[in-house]
Parts: structure tokens; C-alpha cells; sequence
């Protein structure tokens, strides 16, 4: 069964160094690992989460990762999955954990500290930091403006190596 691609939907609700308190603002350090199959019987739509995520886990050309706070690692703060294109790093599906989404949000900064680490990990793999992924309509220009990716037709989007290091930047000290 194939699945057809999913648009991207998340906001991206602020730019940060880590990811932030969203009622103190206090910082914190994060990490991301690959996650692993028993983690994800937590993660499933009767515990509000979106997507299919063990989907994301089964396909053999994705990569699913965690991102957590540094020394918590048993609180997963989002989820993304993507594949290796041989010259990019392709964004399938990214999403907050259940609490950190809508008005009561615990933290902010998630989505984009998962789009930095999928930048920085398309450096790491000597592809520049170029990453892609298809927006929703509605999201093309949020995206450009917060993302700097651009719009290159049919709802596809790359960032491109200058708008990458910015990001990597931003969150993750090199």
C-alpha cells in the first residue's frame, strides 16, 4: 500500500535557540535520537497525535527522530521522518507532541529546532544543508518567511545552503 505524499501542515510558532517555556520563556537544550519501535506504542492518534507514525517507522527509506530535552529523554517534544535523496534531505512528515500544539502549548521553538536538525543532518551528509518538502497551500508563504525555503512550483519547497546555516545556527551551537 502506498501512501501518497503529505503535505506539510505544522507552524512554525517562533524561531528559538532550543525550544522555550512558552508561559516562563526559560531555554532549554534538546536532543534528537532515531526512535524506536517500542517508543512508538505511546505515539498514536488516541494520545493526539496526528500522523501515522509507524508507517513513518516501517517505510525502510525514512528515518524517524525524536526530539527531546537534553536529560529527558522520555518526553518526546516532536517527531520527523524523512529519507536521503543522494543530494538532499527529504521532510516526509514533522509534528509537536500533542502538548506542545494550540493555544496551551507547553513549549515553542519545536518545529523549528526539527527543521534545523534536518538541515544540519543534510550538512552532515555532505549535502549542503539542501532540504525539501511539499507545503500545504495555505503555508507556502509562512514558510518563506520564517524558513526562508522557497517555492520552486507544485507546492514544493527548498531550503536552500545560505537559509540552512541560518537555522543550523540558530539552534545548534557550532
Amino acid at each position: 500500500m502506498t501512501k501518497k505524499v503529505q503535505n506539510i501542515d505544522i507552524e512554525i510558532d517562533k524561531l528559538t535557540n532550543s525550544i522555550e517555556n512558552a508561559f516562563s520563556g526559560d531555554s532549554f537544550d534538546t536532543d534528537l535520537f532515531l526512535i524506536s519501535r517500542e517508543e512508538l506504542r505511546s505515539i498514536n492518534k488516541g494520545n493526539g497525535w496526528q500522523f501515522d507514525w509507524k508507517y513513518e517507522f516501517d517505510q525502510s527509506n525514512r528515518q524517524v527522530y525524536k526530539l527531546t530535552i537534553k536529560d529527558n529523554s522520555n518526553v518526546i517534544q516532536g517527531l520527523i521522518s524523512f529519507s536521503d535523496e543522494n543530494d538532499h534531505l527529504f521532510m516526509h512528515v514533522i509534528e509537536s507532541a500533542p502538548f506542545n500544539k494550540g493555544k496551551n502549548k507547553i513549549y515553542v521553538g519545536v518545529a523549528g529546532n526539527l527543521v534545523a536538525f534536518l538541515c544540519k543532518e543534510s550538512w552532515n551528509r555532505k549535502h549542503e544543508g539542501f532540504v525539501s518538502f511539499v507545503s500545504k497551500t495555505k503555508l507556502i508563504e509562512h514558510y518563506e518567511n520564517t524558513l526562508g525555503a522557497v517555492h520552486v512550483g507544485n507546492h514544493k519547497m527548498v531550503i536552500f545552503p545560505k537559509e540552512a546555516l541560518r537555522l543550523i545556527k540558530k539552534y545548534f551551537k557550532i
